[in-house]
């Protein structure tokens, strides 16, 4: 697009652009420069919106103060551009979400041909699309003939949908007017063929017998016989009976629901993290008939149920104190063994367009190298690598955010247990340790660099570890530490030369057992890898943000300036100064050299006046300000960390409960190589779930592998020793393993 001589001198004589503004009056957005009024439309028409970016770059404003101006990214201002040359104005309003599967001719076509008495099937094999496509896309009026009969239409359910006002709200993802986020696209709703699972005989009716307790929410299976691609992800049950999930999830209340009670909704997404959904949005990939039976349920809740259910869930709970609660219930059935914890912060980039706080000082992630904005997790797990309790905010040092962590913790194994906390260099200052000793924690880290010389003389030291001695040769030394006072020293010598130091307020225990628990370290590395991986904790839980002041303290311009004056000044000096040896050291004659010694010393005090204003002036000038005071508009997005609290609880409760399942199904298939993969993918294993009046069977189909098939018979019958059950159920669980054939 482009605008013509007329339009630029329309514009002669208007104010600059960084007059350019925008205004909102009762849902009105004004764009102005100066006085005089450019676009005017609703807060909430994104077609004009997108007309004013790309028109304003062509009056002369720059991409920049465009984006900055309409609140959107100066990246999508120019996508906005490319598009409108691409494809003209229909490109300023263009349609969200999945593309439809039919074109206007091809829908066309395939009405007429079931006017002609085509099969849904037929017109898909000539469309090139599933037979459920073209079911979805006519009118369920239209007849479709089979050849043979006639294909009857999709009857909508008798029973109210899961969608019903009580157990649902408002969807929180951002509006459509906002730019493009990287956000799966929801599927129409409609009425499905078959929305309940397989069932030889499936009733409704209160079960009978005392033993039971009242079931909630009318989506509760009262008996039949289920069919599930997921019965696998049953064998979690055990863990989240054995730390109380149930009695846990009690404390969290959310919005009154008839159908599906507030421990259904936390169960279901405990069982999609599981099951490896990155987001809540990935539930609705899930067969929610199939995945309902893992649960107890006829089906589970739809997407938009799901989600709203749960934010209202996030918004009147406390995302730590019920991560502290499910840590007591495990710690409590399953203790680690021994008291060395790990603590770590896991950075979650963020890529969308808002504000959102940078890495602390700015300084380049681990994970991609480069300065960027996210979020900061900091994660505490036990020796075997089990996630314990964890903190959410902005990006801060570990050394920052440890003290509250340690806190929780504390809260979690009291105050007088036991703790050696292990951290890497990045909590390795004063102030983490000093909070340690504070909470009455012993700590061990690595030494930043540069290394110090050891003072003390090698020796070796040994432990034995997995049935295996490691020896390792050290100088055990104690050093005197700023700001904290005397810590122990390991230097760990390899060829003759120290090639590690470590820090430790551990005074007693071997100098090899401390290094040999620093090294494993990993194992909080290997949580991040894997929970990252397959239960989501870097996703994006919620988009709409609170927008505030931003109270950053950034670096003074004013201050920047007047350094810059300091070494002007200091240059000119020691140009004076040099002057003064280069005339003495010259050719000139013992005359002209005194006649030229007055202006060089005048030049001299000049230069050092000129040195000492500029010191005066930099003095006063503070080196950091708040982003207000620099910028009255400037702004920081908030998110809601309460939704994405309770999700991270969610998460990490499916972690520990397949780390727990993991350990006890090794116990028979003896391949630590390989067993949390096998584990996995037990997880999607199919069977049978027979759900009767006193007791739940699940029989699971025959893995491929005989020693697979021979340790999962083995574990299920460690777990029939002490029967699990369902939370919200009092029925007993009971596992088989399908005979071979």
């Amino acid at each position: 697009m482009t605008v013509g001589l007329a339009a630029q001198a329309m514009l002669a004589g208007m104010p600059t652009p960084l007059d350019l503004r925008k205004t909102e009056v009762d849902g009105r957005v004004l764009i102005s420069v100066g006085t005089s009024v450019l676009f005017d439309y609703a807060a909430d028409d994104a077609g004009l919106r997108n007309l004013a970016a790309v028109t304003l770059p062509t009056l002369g404003f720059t991409g920049r103060r465009v984006a900055a101006v309409l609140g959107i990214s100066e990246v999508y201002v120019s996508t906005l551009r490319g598009r409108v040359r691409e494809e003209g104005s229909p490109a300023l309003a263009r349609r969200r979400g999945r593309p439809p599967a039919l074109r206007p001719s091809d829908l066309a076509k395939a009405t007429r041909w079931r006017a002609a008495g085509q099969t849904d099937a037929a017109i898909g094999r000539r469309l090139g699309v599933h037979a459920t496509t073209i079911a979805r896309a006519l009118p369920r009026g239209s007849n479709a003939g089979t050849g043979a009969g006639f294909e009857q239409d999709v009857l909508p359910l008798t029973e109210q949908d899961d969608t019903e006002s009580s157990d649902t709200e408002p969807s929180d993802t951002e509006p459509s007017d906002t730019e493009p986020t990287v956000v799966e696209s929801q599927e129409p709703t409609v009425a499905e063929t078959n929305p309940e699972p397989a069932a030889t005989e499936a009733t409704t009716a209160a079960p009978t017998g005392t033993a039971l307790a009242p079931f909630t929410g009318s989506a509760r299976i009262a008996t039949g016989v289920f069919h599930s691609r997921y019965a696998g992800a049953m064998l979690l049950h055990p863990y989240l009976h054995t730390v109380g999930a149930e009695s846990v999830f009690a404390t969290l209340t959310g919005a009154p629901a008839r159908r599906y009670d507030d421990l259904a909704v936390l169960a279901t997404a405990t069982l999609g993290f599981a099951l490896g959904i990155d987001t809540v949005e990935g539930a609705k990939h899930l067969r929610r008939g199939e995945a309902g039976a893992v649960l107890g349920l006829t089906q589970t809740p739809e997407l938009a149920t799901l989600r709203a259910r749960l934010s209202a869930l996030a918004d009147g709970a406390d995302p730590l104190a019920t991560q502290r609660a499910f840590a007591k219930g495990m710690l409590a059935a399953d203790p680690a063994g021994d008291p060395v914890y790990f603590v770590d912060g896991h950075f979650a980039p963020y890529s969308g367009a808002q504000p959102v706080a940078m890495l602390i000082n700015g300084g380049p992630t681990t994970k991609h190298r480069c300065a960027e904005p996210g979020r900061d997790d900091t994660v505490v797990v036990d020796a075997r690598g089990r996630a314990v309790v964890f903190s959410s905010g902005e990006p801060t040092g570990l050394a920052a955010a440890l003290p509250d962590v340690l806190a929780q913790l504390r809260e979690v194994i009291g105050a007088n247990a036991p703790v050696l906390l292990g951290f890497d260099r990045g909590g390795s200052f004063p102030k983490a340790f000093a909070a340690c000793r504070e909470l009455g924690a012993h700590w061990l880290t690595y030494r930043r660099a540069p290394l110090v010389t050891a003072t003390a003389t090698p020796t070796t030291s040994w432990v034995v570890r997995g049935g295996k001695r490691v020896a390792v040769l050290l100088a055990d030394e104690a050093v005197e530490l700023t700001d904290y006072g005397t810590a122990r020293q390991l230097s760990l010598f390899e060829h003759g030369a120290p090639v590690l130091q470590v820090l430790t307020s551990d005074t007693t225990a071997t100098g090899a057992d401390l290094l040999c628990w620093l090294r494993a370290r990993w194992r909080i590395e290997n949580m991040f890898k894997y929970a990252t991986e397959h239960n989501g904790i870097d996703t994006l839980a919620d988009y709409v943000m609170a927008t505030v002041p931003d109270p950053k303290m950034v670096t003074n311009p004013a201050r920047t300036v007047a350094k810059a004056a300091v070494a002007a000044a200091n240059a000119a000096l020691i140009t004076a100064e040099r002057s003064l040896p280069q005339l003495l050291a010259g050719p000139g004659s013992p005359a002209a050299m005194n006649a030229a010694l007055p202006k060089v010393h005048r030049r001299i005090e000049k230069a050092k006046a000129a040195l000492e204003h500029a010191k005066a002036e930099l003095r006063p000038i503070p080196a950091k300000v708040a982003a207000t005071e620099l910028n009255p508009n400037a702004k920081r997005a908030r998110p809601r960390l309460a939704r994405r609290g309770l999700q991270m609880v969610l998460r990490l409760l499916a972690f520990n409960a397949e780390a727990w399942t993991a350990e006890h199904f090794n116990a028979y298939l003896v391949d630590p190589n390989e067993y949390r993969a096998i584990l996995r993918n037990l997880l999607h294993l199919g069977g049978q779930v027979d759900y009767a009046v006193m007791q739940i069977t699940i029989t699971l189909d025959r893995p491929d592998s005989p020693r697979v098939a021979r340790a999962l018979e083995l574990l299920t019958q460690e777990l029939n020793a002490t029967p699990a059950r369902l939370p919200g159920d009092r029925r007993p669980l009971c596992y088989q393993v399908a005979a071979a054939s």
